[in-house]
């Protein structure tokens, strides 16, 4: 079974949040932990008004072509989950170095958590 590197774009069947059922989405590996494989949803239903805690991918930009996306999508930091990589149905593509950045950063706010304790 491969080993998966954060920045690659996947399609995985993605739980919803009641987890009763799933739908194949792409999804972007953040870390692989043995068997384990964090993942963050892709959705390509873009609202006008985005929150900040998802990130664009749009499909005019220069990286665009190596997501493997077919349109416009976001990747919402706040749908992350944990599969088994066996989960994983294929590799389509990756995030540019940039892209990841941006990701990182939209995923520390989107998770900060001081105030919690």
């Amino acid at each position: 079974m491969p080993m998966y590197e954060p920045g690659t774009v996947v399609l995985v069947n993605f739980p919803f949040t009641d987890l009763q059922s799933a739908k194949v989405r792409p999804s972007l590996v953040l870390t692989t932990r043995g068997d384990d494989v964090i993942i963050l949803g892709i959705f390509s239903k873009v609202p006008e008004e985005l929150r900040e805690s998802w990130v664009k991918l749009d499909e005019h930009s220069k990286d665009f072509g190596r997501t493997g996306l077919k349109k416009t999508s976001i990747i919402k930091t706040e749908k992350i989950t944990v599969i088994h990589r066996s989960l994983i149905r294929k590799e389509i593509g990756n995030l540019s170095a940039e892209l990841m950045q941006k990701v990182k950063k939209t995923l520390l706010k989107t998770l900060e958590i001081e105030n919690l304790f």
